[in-house]
């Protein structure tokens, strides 16, 4: 996955990011814990991995898919697997 490692710098800063709402959310939930406060970390965290998910997923997409060189039994496997990635994902 030569597109992971090209990317590798924004991808780390991204779960970093997201290591430090999660974080963030423990502490708040350590304390006394208000609901505003919790569900707002929660959609922060949630923002965060799914953007994530959109980066790497996009650089997957444009790497493997957009490949001219595939043969289309190659092109079906790598489909099969994105949509496998997703559904997993969307659960």
């Amino acid at each position: 996955m030569s597109h992971l490692t090209e990317s590798k710098k924004p991808l780390l800063t991204r779960v970093r990011k997201i290591k430090g709402q999660a974080e963030a959310l423990e502490r708040v939930l350590e304390g006394a814990p208000d609901c505003t406060a919790v569900l707002q970390q929660i959609a922060a965290i949630r923002g965060a991995v799914n953007g994530l998910m959109t980066e790497v997923l996009n650089s997957h997409i444009r790497e493997h898919l957009g490949a001219n060189d595939l043969s289309p039994e190659q092109r079906a496997t790598e489909v099969d697997e994105i949509l496998s990635i997703l559904k997993s994902y969307l659960k």
